[in-house]
């Protein structure tokens, strides 16, 4: 299955989650711009859901394509951050809600680039069902 979200990618990360202490408990909550950024996410991938949650082991490509300023290069590796494994937290959590599959511990083999882009910018993804024996 492959799809490409046209759009700018959001920049929140699931690390953005933030903690408050009330009666001297901790109070974990999700910043309005985290709440944002899921939702642009969830707007742009609901059309992409699959009928029903893929099942066993998945193979899980992400090519995270931001716009370009002028100091960068198109296709120059984005160095900065947000790391690319808080971005891919944040998108697997949201294609777990949304049903891509059952849970996200399916995702065994995962591979995720960050590059500076002209136009179209986004996140090109590849889900890829794996064997249910490991091959070779």
């Amino acid at each position: 299955m492959k799809m490409f979200l046209l759009l700018d990618p959001p920049t929140a990360t699931a690390q953005e989650r933030q903690v408050t202490v009330v009666k001297n408990r901790p109070i974990f909550y999700q910043p309005e711009k985290l709440k944002e950024a899921k939702n642009i996410l969830r707007h742009h991938l609901r059309p992409f859901k699959p009928k029903e949650p893929l099942t066993g082991a998945l193979e899980l490509h992400v090519v995270w394509l931001f716009p370009r300023g002028r100091r960068h290069k198109h296709k120059e590796w984005r160095v900065t951050k947000p790391d690319t494994d808080n971005l891919q937290k944040m998108l697997k959590d949201v294609m777990t809600d949304l049903g891509f599959w059952n849970d996200d511990a399916q995702v065994v083999k995962e591979h995720v680039e960050k590059l500076w882009c002209d136009e179209p910018t986004g996140i090109d993804i590849e889900i890829i069902e794996l064997p249910k024996i490991k091959e070779g």
